[in-house]
């Protein structure tokens, strides 16, 4: 689900080439590295600690990913060391070169607790076939056949697939924290849906906010339901985040995110953020006056073309909304003989 208005303002019409970076504030750099997706790019921050970068997210492990980030070490960071890497959340494209930055430098990791533990257990995790329970979850939502008979003995992505190992060792950070980077001091504020424990860094000393991919502009951020937690309310965490936010926003704040152009106006985005999601809740209401499985629920909640490069988001992500209405007692489910669960409005 997507859909920025015209409120938002852009900065920066262009993103930075690869290998090379742009400074956004004093002594924070935008760098910004590619990723074999849809969504075919990272944003990457740098700040000026002096004798040393702290770097924001990392991107993907890839020989290409390490040409670039030569370059870059080489030439906007001026050959100075990284000292510290700090990582939004758990996700590949995020978390990918960490490990490979802090063997070469020795580098600090900080991170939230459940961002480092899920990272480490996940790079250490490789499966050459779907897990039985990866499996359940795709029966249960409906997966279309086709889809499921050709992933079902499938070797399935793994995050050690485009992440470096991950050492054991890091810094832990938390709700209403303050952190000393490039020169600033940052709020710690704690959000989740996207992701379990997602940081974000709202600078007291300017209108500098590092988001990850809580908040980005033009699209929303997926909430999907995993095989690792199959009953997840992701999207009650994610709505209330969202409220919380919003009241830390300000018209001026420059938002930082891990994908897209950085941007102003912060208070309407983060009602746009909520307002997708109780628009789609909305539509799914209406659709379940008949009894669907998830995967037939992709028109009132996406209202455009699923095609088989999105088809994983866009199921998770319909389980979300389901177990969302299904835990709030506003629809019921019923097995269906293959396995997958029907779902329907109560009444």
């Amino acid at each position: 689900m997507d859909g920025a208005g015209g409120a938002l303002r852009y900065p920066w019409e262009t993103a930075p080439e690869q290998g090379d970076a742009i400074e956004i504030a004093d002594g924070v750099l935008w760098i910004r590295l590619p990723l074999p997706m849809a969504l075919d790019h990272v944003n990457i921050y740098a700040l000026d600690d002096g004798d040393s970068w702290t770097i924001v997210d990392t991107g993907i492990h890839s020989k290409r990913s390490v040409a670039l980030w030569q370059q870059v070490l080489d030439g906007p960071l001026a050959g100075k060391p990284v000292g510290r890497v700090i990582l939004t959340h758990h996700h590949p494209d995020h978390v990918g070169m960490a490990g490979w930055l802090m063997a070469r430098f020795g580098a600090e990791l900080v991170a939230t607790r459940t961002s480092w533990l899920m990272a480490r257990m996940l790079i250490l995790d490789e499966e050459e076939r779907p897990t039985e329970e990866a499996l359940k979850l795709w029966r249960a939502a409906g997966m279309d056949q086709a889809i499921y008979e050709a992933r079902k003995d499938t070797r399935p992505f793994n995050f050690a697939d485009t992440c470096h190992a991950l050492p054991v060792g890091y810094t832990r950070v938390k709700e209403a924290d303050v952190l000393h980077v490039g020169g600033r001091d940052w709020d710690v504020r704690i959000g989740n849906g996207h992701a379990p424990e997602h940081l974000t860094l709202w600078s007291r000393d300017d209108t500098l906010v590092l988001v990850g991919d809580q908040i980005l502009p033009s699209i929303s951020p997926n909430i999907g339901v995993y095989p690792t937690e199959p009953e997840a309310d992701p999207l009650s965490d994610w709505l209330a985040s969202c409220e919380r936010f919003a009241t830390l926003a300000r018209e001026d704040h420059l938002v930082l995110g891990g994908h897209k152009l950085p941007f102003t106006g912060l208070p309407v985005r983060m009602r746009q953020l909520a307002e997708n999601h109780h628009g789609a809740l909305e539509r799914l209401r209406a659709h379940l006056k008949s009894p669907h499985t998830a995967g037939e629920c992709f028109a009132p909640l996406f209202k455009r073309k699923i095609d088989a490069g999105t088809y994983g988001l866009a199921l998770v992500e319909a389980v979300a909304h389901l177990n969302h209405l299904h835990q709030a007692g506003e629809i019921s489910r019923t097995r269906r003989q293959d396995g997958a669960w029907l779902w329907q409005m109560k009444g």
